[in-house]
């Protein structure tokens, strides 16, 4: 039976076997996802980002215990660290969910970041993918805790959800460049902690610094993930910001941005595949590498030089076919 077949029946392992073909980027993904697209679209994806420490993989896993008492699937991508021996991530995510393992409704994926930055791996969108094919009714993306750099979770996730805890010094300081424009929802965890008042107050007055009268209106919670105090509540606004996003048409645009996105990636990719492989000199290509290296030419004429010679060949081509 094929892979495709194989998902689409329920088959966890065919699932898996996708997913390391994708993040190995194996050619042989391609078809598969191609096949899977029409499938896409019916999961909710949620973002959950925020500093290392914060007790993201615990919300996470009481989150998703809280989504399952609703009879709901949910498929977990925990962006770990990549290992620098292996390559892989080192899975610190998945020890910590263990007992969700073993739940039928459940799909956990452990991901390396494999270098990229930005708190994702590079293929965290395709995952998602084939776990909404799957029919995962929710589909969770933990980041690995970059800091700054995680706002590109807003560009794969349609609710986003940015996590603190009290006891970090200057708290919201230290995530309110870029961080604070994409969250839909804040959580001060370890509202147990001394200063858990001061972190959720300085959320707030910084989100009524925001100049631009939203229609959603971000809420701050406090939750003691360890005590599961305060998760229904999160799962009940993640839910409300869900129905807002349909009843406002927002979640249309948000998907067709998305979808623009990945087209032009893939877009960008195959053209330039396509100019490497097809088009141009290797030769050419090397020397010119050679000439940027010992600053005979810049990196930007080299381009250009590039692209002029793949145009004349395309020219070329063109006029060939006519004839």
């Amino acid at each position: 039976m094929r892979i495709v077949e194989r998902i689409l029946n329920g088959d966890k392992r065919a699932v898996a076997r996708l997913i390391s073909m994708i993040e190995d980027r194996n050619r042989g993904a391609l078809k598969p996802l191609s096949e899977l697209h029409a499938r896409t679209g019916n999961a909710h994806i949620i973002g959950i980002t925020g500093p290392p420490g914060s007790g993201k993989s615990t919300l996470v896993d009481r989150l998703v215990k809280s989504y399952r008492r609703q009879e709901k699937t949910v498929g977990i991508i925990a962006v770990d660290p990549t290992s620098p021996f292996t390559g892989g991530a080192i899975l610190g995510d998945r020890i910590r969910m263990g007992d969700l393992s073993t739940d039928q409704g459940v799909f956990i994926r452990s991901m390396g970041t494999r270098g990229h930055l930005g708190g994702l791996a590079r293929t965290t969108g395709e995952v998602a993918k084939v776990l909404d094919a799957f029919g995962m009714d929710k589909v969770i993306i933990e980041t690995v805790g970059a800091g700054q750099s995680e706002v590109e979770i807003a560009s794969h996730a349609q609710t986003t959800v940015i996590v603190e805890m009290p006891g970090l010094g200057d708290e919201v300081q230290t995530i309110k460049a870029g961080i604070m424009e994409i969250g839909d929802i804040f959580v001060v965890n370890k509202a147990d902690r001394d200063g858990a008042e001061n972190t959720e107050l300085e959320f707030k007055a910084m989100l009524d610094l925001d100049p631009e009268k939203k229609e959603w209106e971000p809420p701050v919670l406090k939750v003691i993930a360890t005590q599961t105090e305060g998760i229904e509540e999160l799962r009940e606004k993640i839910e409300d910001h869900l129905t807002f996003l349909k009843s406002s048409g927002r979640l249309e645009r948000i998907n067709a941005e998305r979808t623009k996105t990945e087209f032009m990636e893939i877009l960008k990719t195959n053209l330039t595949n396509y100019i490497l492989e097809r088009s141009i000199d290797k030769g050419k290509f090397d020397e010119l590498v050679r000439q940027i290296i010992t600053r005979q030419i810049d990196p930007y004429s080299a381009a250009d030089e590039l692209t002029e010679a793949f145009e004349i060949r395309a020219g070329t081509s063109n006029s060939d076919d006519k004839d």
